[in-house]
């Protein structure tokens, strides 16, 4: 009796890649890592499933809504939602062993029961950096992030990107001074429609359905109005010095944020203050980042997130403030893949080279790919029992950059017939020689960014989208 079949088929909201476009998504991790490290950071993994009162002790929200959650046994357990609230418990729980400030950076899955729709995903990598103080934490880390945000983006092929920031002590402290704290919340998200409804329409939801009188609501839209290069806008806020202390305060900061950015390596117009930009109105307390590609602005933000006062607040009664950003990885991914922005002509291939033996004995060719190994360069062995066409068609369909063939001839005279498959040259030398022509030529394959801003040109410079 025939065994059943089950029809094979991947969940809706999970991504699974074929081998070309995950050597992709893997070479934008490497470039994460290296970067990341670069301002010593230092890599973290947490269980991607943790206790349930753990992962859920700040409750309620969309949060709950939204988690995968079972029982094992006895055991109530979830999976993270994000790499926030593990880093959260991992600092709390460790706290004895780590030395502060903790620079940490997490690339990690995570998993979110939402609906599942075209770029978003249940199943996705986030790519987070947090710098974690032990009761204080200088504001220079805030100044920081928009440099590790602008070396990121760089070095992944990415020009024409502009990091938004905003304190949220500015927002809170101009809101307070109107009298709106308890509405401050509402009010901002009425706000974030401004681009999509225009200044009546929002004036009319402040007047109206938030109940705020017209003078301030015309003070509102004044206030986020404000436009101009980043010292323009420092320079207009300055009329709202000395009606709060907060919002003094707030000013502070983002005014030495601003002035450290040249020297952080952050060129002008990478970089924008942006009034309009609040982000987690009940978690982020200083310093928020937003960042666009100029380019796709229908993409959103691809990298976010700011200052907060207290990481571990549910699990300890420490004082640990703390700066992060994050970037959802395998969103960024598809849409970049979407709009053709991923590289094609980087290598994809699982091997640098494929030795191909024409002899029985395949003591030589093993003794080959060690060699070819030792120096760095990825060998596979063809020893199946197929004709030399398909060989051939399988170094072709892998993208495999060299064929090396060993036939008798070459053995007895010490040679290696090394031919390119993309031009088709053959050479016949020594193996050393052959492993220098090789490092050569995929040291030429391997420039260029894992990115390409305008697919179409193979051009990097500045166009408007």
């Amino acid at each position: 009796m025939a065994t059943k079949k089950v029809a094979p088929r991947t969940l809706s909201g999970f991504m699974e890649l074929l081998p070309a476009p995950q050597r992709q998504m893997e070479r934008i991790m490497e470039i994460l890592r290296e970067t990341y490290s670069l301002y010593g950071f230092t890599p973290l993994d947490t269980p991607a499933i943790e206790s349930s009162e753990v992962l859920l002790a700040k409750g309620g929200g969309e949060t709950e809504k939204q988690i995968y959650r079972f029982q094992k046994g006895d055991a109530d357990l979830s999976l993270r939602f994000d790499l926030t609230v593990p880093l959260a418990k991992y600092v709390a729980l460790h706290y004895n062993d780590l030395t502060f400030p903790f620079r940490r950076y997490q690339i990690g899955k995570v998993y979110r029961g939402e609906r599942a729709q075209r770029g978003r995903f249940r199943e996705f990598y986030q790519a987070d950096i947090d710098i974690i103080g032990d009761g204080k934490l200088s504001i220079l880390n805030e100044a920081e992030i928009p440099a590790i945000i602008y070396k990121t983006f760089s070095a992944l092929g990415l020009k024409r990107f502009r990091i938004r920031v905003n304190n949220r002590k500015i927002l809170n402290g101009f809101y307070a001074s109107l009298g709106l704290s308890g509405v401050a919340g509402d009010v901002m998200r009425t706000v974030d429609k401004l681009d999509k409804i225009g200044f009546e329409k929002v004036e009319n939801l402040l007047t109206g359905e938030l109940g705020i009188p017209a003078e301030s609501a015309r003070e509102i839209l004044s206030f986020i109005s404000i436009k101009g290069e980043s010292q323009e806008i420092l320079s207009q806020l300055e009329n709202w010095r000395g009606r709060n202390e907060t919002l003094d305060q707030g000013l502070e900061e983002l005014n030495t944020v601003v002035k450290h950015l040249g020297n952080f390596g952050v060129p002008r117009e990478n970089f924008a203050v942006d009034l309009t930009i609040a982000r987690g109105l009940d978690y982020y307390t200083g310093t928020v980042y937003e960042t666009m590609l100029l380019d796709h602005p229908e993409i959103g933000s691809v990298c976010s997130g700011g200052r907060y006062d207290n990481l571990a607040e549910y699990y300890t009664d420490k004082q640990l403030p703390g700066v992060g950003i994050s970037i959802g990885l395998t969103r960024l991914f598809y849409v970049l893949g979407e709009q053709g922005l991923l590289n094609p002509d980087l290598p994809t291939a699982p091997a640098d080279a494929l030795i191909l033996p024409m002899t029985e004995d395949l003591a030589t060719a093993i003794s080959l790919a060690t060699e070819l190994r030792e120096n760095g360069i990825r060998t596979q062995l063809h020893c199946e029992e197929k004709k030399f066409k398909q060989k051939i068609s399988y170094a072709g369909k892998l993208g495999i950059p060299y064929a090396i063939f060993l036939g008798e001839d070459e053995i007895r005279e010490g040679v290696v017939a090394c031919k390119d498959m993309s031009t088709g040259e053959q050479t016949k030398l020594d193996a050393k020689a052959t492993i220098s022509r090789i490092k050569t030529g995929l040291e030429a394959r391997r420039k260029g960014a894992v990115i390409r801003e305008h697919p179409e040109t193979g051009d990097n410079s500045a166009q408007n989208g």
